[in-house]
Order: C-alpha cells, then structure tokens, then sequence
C-alpha cells in the first residue's frame, strides 16, 4: 500500500503502519509522482514521470542507488539502517529523515534538486538508541503548517548530541531548521538567542546574550563561534565556542527562529558573524555584507513595516538543554 502520493508543491500526511510520513516535494524541470512507504524498519520509494526527462539513474536517496529503474521510473527499498538515515529524538517520537536528491549531469536540462523525505514513528516506551541520544537535545514546534526543530547536534551535524556536558571552550554544534510542507520556499533565520539557566525566561534570570540585534552574533567577536555554511536555506547551523557562564549548572538555550522570504532580506532579517580580518559577514551573500553593519549599533530595517510585510514569514520561539558547561581545570 503506498502511504504517499506529491507533485510539485504538494504534501500529504498519512499514517502507515504506525507511521507518520512527511514527504516534501521540490520544484524541479520535470512533473513526476513520489510514492513512499513507511515500514517498520524499512522504506520504499517509487519516482514516476508521466513524461519521461530525467535520467533516472541519478537519483539517490541518501548514499544509496535505486534498487531498480528504467525510463520514468525509480524505485527504492532500504531500510532505515542504511543510506544515512539520520535519526532525531523529539518526546515520543522518532524522526527518520533522509533526501531524495538529483543528481544532473553536466549536458542535462533537467536542474540537481534536493526532495526531504521524513518517517515520524512513535517512540517505543523501552526505546534506546546504541549511540546514547539524550533527551531533550532536539525540540519540534508546529506553528500553522511550518515544524521548527532546534537541537544539540553531534560533530559533523549528522545526527543528536550523544552528550549533555560540554567542556569549556569545547564546540557546541546548533541546529535549527523548518519543515515547510506545502508552504513557499522559506529561509531560516536566527534572530535571537540567549543561554540562561532556567527553561522560561524571566525577569530575575540570569542570561548570557548569544545572537542579538536582529541576527548578529555577538559571539563570533570574541571566540570561534560561526554560522556555518548553509546545506538548505530552511536549516541553520551554528557552531558556538563555549563561555563562562552558569558553570557546571544547567544550561538552557532560548531562540527566536524565523522564516522568511528569501528575497526579503533586510538589516532585521539577517545572519552575520564576525570574521577575524574582515569584520561582519552576510551568510547568505558577502556581496551584501553591509546589512551586518549595524551589528556595532543598533539594527532598524529601513522599510516601514506593514501587515502585509509580516506575511513573508512566521517567527517561533524554542528552547534547547538542559546541558551543561564543565571547567576541565577544575
């Protein structure tokens, strides 16, 4: 039985075998059905075109080939062990995403593509991960028809946190991306984020400023915090160096993630960091690095706001830890 059926900007949301199965579909030079299963420890994929154009052979999804295609066809089973599934823990649920990319040739018509592909199963109560997933790194909030995620990654972002402390001056990689569905191409900002050591914020708590002024961040001035560079415009990562702050306590992280019109980018809708011998950098474009100028001052888009400027995008507060920062001298 197949679960899902997409073309171009479509999404569905089916149960299947205990599954939740997410599946969004990319633009791309040629009109095609993606049907997907979610088993329970396996997935099938079926890329139909109804007029064949792509060379189908050049699909992957993950590092892994197609079990079989011909013209217009491509159909893959894999399990979930394979192809670089990744695996994220959010409560109850287990996150399996992957993508189903294109990879064009150099005389090709048809444009590389990237298609997320993502199987939500509800988390065994006995449920445990061999390589020790803590919980909570990772937090998914629904707002409209856009899930933000934000969470503790491990080393090469490819998958959770396997620890919770973090030593100081030690590497603490962030990210935080957006699930669209069938909503426009968005980007994915970081306007805001404090450390603090409680999970709301307060008036009395005690906060260490991290980005602020509208996507700057401050970090990146005095340490070997960056933003790194974008696999996707909805995700962001972060690599933030660890400070002094709230030591060997918890350690609560609190952002402002915003979605935003790729076009729209202002002084307020920005990412900037401070680059060693040459200052403040744009993320998306170092042509428009002077967007980050006011990270020394105070950042004011120049636009007058309106309603209508406001339906660019969405804004969603998260919160990530506890974790902790340890001192390896003491």
């Amino acid at each position: 039985m197949h679960c899902v059926s997409s073309k171009h900007a479509v999404m569905m949301v089916s149960f299947c075998q205990g599954a939740l199965l997410l599946s969004l579909a990319a633009a791309m030079a040629v009109y095609a059905d993606i049907k997907v299963d979610c088993g329970p420890d396996f997935v099938t994929l079926m890329w139909t075109e109804g007029r064949p154009q792509a060379d189908t052979s050049l699909l992957r999804l993950g590092s892994c080939f197609p079990t079989s295609f011909s013209a217009g066809e491509a159909y893959f089973y894999v399990d979930l062990t394979d192809c670089n599934f990744r695996i994220l823990v959010t409560g109850d649920v287990l996150l399996y995403s992957n993508d189903l990319t294109y990879v064009a040739s150099e005389d090709s018509y048809n444009l590389a593509f990237t298609h997320p592909v993502v199987c939500a199963y509800e988390r065994p109560k006995d449920w445990y991960s061999s390589q020790q997933i803590y919980d909570p790194v990772f937090k998914t909030y629904g707002l409209g028809d856009l899930q933000f995620t934000l969470g503790l990654m491990n080393d090469d972002f490819s998958g959770p946190a396997e620890s919770t402390s973090f030593p100081l001056g030690s590497i603490i990689p962030i990210m935080a991306s957006v699930v669209q569905k069938s909503h426009q191409p968005l980007l994915l900002l970081l306007e805001e984020c404090v450390a603090a050591t409680t999970p709301e914020l307060h008036p009395e708590s005690t906060m260490y400023p991290i980005i602020s002024n509208k996507g700057c961040l401050l970090e990146s001035v005095s340490s070997q915090s960056k933003f790194e560079p974008r696999q996707k415009s909805s995700e962001m990562r972060l690599s933030l160096q660890t400070f002094k702050f709230a030591m060997g306590d918890e350690v609560f992280i609190h952002c402002k993630l915003l979605a935003w019109d790729p076009n729209g980018l202002d002084s307020t809708k920005k990412a900037c960091h401070f680059v060693k011998g040459h200052g403040w950098e744009l993320l998306d474009n170092l042509a428009q690095s002077n967007l980050c100028d006011c990270c020394e001052s105070k950042c004011k888009s120049r636009r007058q706001r309106s309603v209508a400027s406001e339906k660019h995008g969405m804004v969603q507060k998260a919160v990530i830890g506890p974790f902790t920062i340890t001192d390896v001298n003491s």
